[in-house]
C-alpha cells in the first residue's frame, strides 16, 4: 500500500511538473546574419517560418551576441557569463584545448534545467570544450547527438556524428535535414515531460553545400554562386524549423513550448559578401555587423511585439531561469540580466554597459574590443583574424547607434568626455574579466 501510494505520488507530481513547466527549445545558427532573414531582406532569402516566429513572438531589434566567433560566443550563452570568464576565449579546440573549453566548475544552461527535472539534448554544434569532464554529456546534457569539431563535417553530404559518445558516419544525408529529424526524435521521445533542446544548427557555416535544385532558383535571381548557396542552406534549416513547429502542434505541446531562435555572429568574410542591412564589419570583428544577430523569443504566453533595448547572450541564462522558475545555487554571479519583468510590459532593461572582446589565442585587449552604454559605443579597432604579433595603437573609435546604426560617423574628437568614459569603462572591465579568466 505504501508503495502505491508513494508511486502515485511520484506520478502526481511529474504530470503537475510538465504542466507548470515550459518546454525550452533554443536554435542557434552558425554564421547566419540578420539580413539572411526574408521578412528583413525584402525577400532575397526565403525563411517563412522564422519569419513566423517574428511576427508571433518577441523581436529583439538590438540583440547582440557575446562574441563575434562561435565558441567563446556559445560559452557565454551556456553559462551567462562573458566569455573570458567561461575560459573559452579562441577558435580551434584541437590546437588551443585549454582556451576552448567551459571551465568545470561553472554550470551550464543544461546542467540547471537538468537539475530542474527537466530532460536535456544537444543535437548539432558542440564547440564549448573537449577531453575528459569537458564534452556534451559531462556538462549537462542527458542526450547528445552532434559534432564535436570541425572535423566532423567535412562536407554538408559526407559527415560523422557522435551519438552519446560513439562516432557514426553518414554518406547519403544532409547535415541540417539530418539534424532537424534528430530534433523532432528528441521531441517525441520526451514531449510527456517538460525538456530543454539545444538545437545548434551548423548551416550556414562553411563548408559551403546544398542540393543544386535548391540552389538554382537563387542563381535565377542573379545571385552570386556562394550567396546562392548560403541562403540555399538557410531555406533547408527553415523548413527544418517549420517541421518542428508542426510536430509541436500534433503533440499538443506548442502552447507549453518557449522557442528562442538566434545566430552565433555576423557573416563569414571568407565567404562571398551579401546584404546585412548595411551594417558594418563581419564575423571576427566587434563592429555591428560582426556581433548584432537575430533574436527572437516565442511563446502564445507572452503575446508578440518587438523591444528595442540591447541584450546580449549573458542575458539569456537568467531570463530563462525566471522564465521557467529554475532554482540553481550559483557560485558564481551571472554577468547577465534577466528581461523577463519587460516582456509582458512596455519596460526595459536599466540601462549598463555592455561588452566585447576577441582575438585569436591569448585576449589582447587593445584588440578589437568595444563597449556600448546607452546609444553610445566606443570601438576599439580590428586587427587581424591571425594572433595578434603587438599591442595595438589603431585609435579608438565613438560611434552614436541612435543617429549612426551603420557606424559610418566617428565621433571622438566631438565627445571627448563620452569617450574618456567609455574608456574607463572598457579599461576596468579588462582589468576585471582577465583576472577572471586567469584565475584558478
Amino acid at each position: 500500500m505504501r508503495i502505491l501510494i508513494v508511486l502515485l505520488y511520484f506520478i502526481i507530481y511529474q504530470s503537475s511538473l510538465a504542466q507548470t513547466s515550459p518546454n525550452v527549445i533554443l536554435i542557434i545558427a552558425d554564421d547566419m546574419a540578420l539580413g539572411d532573414i526574408s521578412a528583413l531582406n525584402g525577400g532575397l532569402s526565403k525563411t517563412p517560418n522564422i519569419d513566423g516566429l517574428i511576427e508571433q513572438g518577441i523581436w529583439f531589434e538590438n540583440a547582440y551576441s557575446a562574441s563575434p566567433v562561435c565558441a567563446p560566443a556559445r560559452a557565454s550563452l551556456l553559462t551567462g557569463l562573458y566569455p573570458h570568464s567561461t575560459g573559452v576565449v579562441t577558435l580551434s579546440m584541437l590546437k588551443y584545448p585549454e582556451l576552448t573549453r567551459i571551465k568545470k566548475e561553472l554550470p551550464t544552461m543544461a546542467d540547471i534545467f537538468k537539475s530542474n527535472g527537466y530532460k536535456t539534448g544537444l543535437i548539432g554544434k558542440w564547440h564549448s570544450g573537449l577531453g575528459n569532464g569537458y564534452l556534451p554529456n559531462d556538462r549537462g546534457f542527458d542526450e547528445f547527438e552532434g559534432f564535436l569539431n570541425y572535423q566532423y563535417v567535412p562536407d554538408y553530404h559526407n559527415f560523422d556524428l557522435n551519438i552519446n559518445g560513439q562516432d557514426i558516419h553518414f554518406s547519403n544525408e544532409y547535415l541540417t535535414e539530418e539534424l532537424s529529424k534528430r530534433a523532432i526524435d528528441f521531441v517525441n521521445r520526451h514531449h510527456d515531460k517538460p525538456f530543454f533542446l539545444h538545437l545548434a544548427h551548423y548551416a550556414p557555416h562553411r563548408p559551403l553545400g546544398a542540393p543544386e535544385d535548391r540552389i538554382k532558383p537563387y542563381l535565377d535571381k542573379g545571385l552570386a554562386k556562394e550567396t546562392a548557396t548560403v541562403y540555399a542552406m538557410i531555406e533547408i534549416m527553415d523548413e527544418g524549423i517549420g517541421a518542428l513547429l508542426t510536430e509541436l502542434d500534433r503533440l499538443g505541446i506548442r502552447e507549453n513550448t518557449m522557442i528562442i531562435f538566434a545566430s552565433d555572429n555576423g557573416p563569414d568574410p571568407m565567404v562571398a559578401k551579401r546584404p546585412n542591412l548595411g551594417l558594418n564589419g563581419t564575423k571576427y570583428t566587434v563592429n555591428e555587423g560582426g556581433i548584432k544577430v537575430p533574436f527572437v523569443l516565442q511563446w502564445n504566453k507572452l503575446g508578440s511585439g518587438s523591444k528595442s533595448y540591447p541584450i546580449t547572450f549573458i542575458d539569456v541564462l537568467p531570463s530563462l531561469m525566471e522564465l521557467c522558475a529554475l532554482e540553481y545555487e550559483l557560485e558564481t554571479p551571472l554577468d547577465g540580466t534577466s528581461f523577463f519583468k519587460t516582456l509582458t510590459r512596455d519596460k526595459a532593461i536599466p540601462q549598463r554597459p555592455l561588452y566585447w572582446q576577441w582575438n585569436r589565442y591569448i585576449p589582447e585587449y587593445s584588440h578589437n574590443a568595444a563597449v556600448r552604454l546607452g546609444a553610445w559605443k566606443y570601438v576599439r579597432p580590428y586587427v587581424t583574424k591571425d594572433i595578434p604579433k603587438n599591442v595595438s595603437d589603431r585609435p579608438a573609435q565613438l560611434y552614436n547607434l541612435v543617429s549612426d546604426p551603420y557606424e559610418e560617423k566617428d565621433l571622438l574628437e566631438d565627445h571627448p568626455k563620452k569617450a574618456q568614459e567609455l574608456h574607463q569603462y572598457l579599461q576596468q572591465w579588462t582589468t576585471l574579466i582577465e583576472s577572471r579568466r586567469t584565475k584558478k
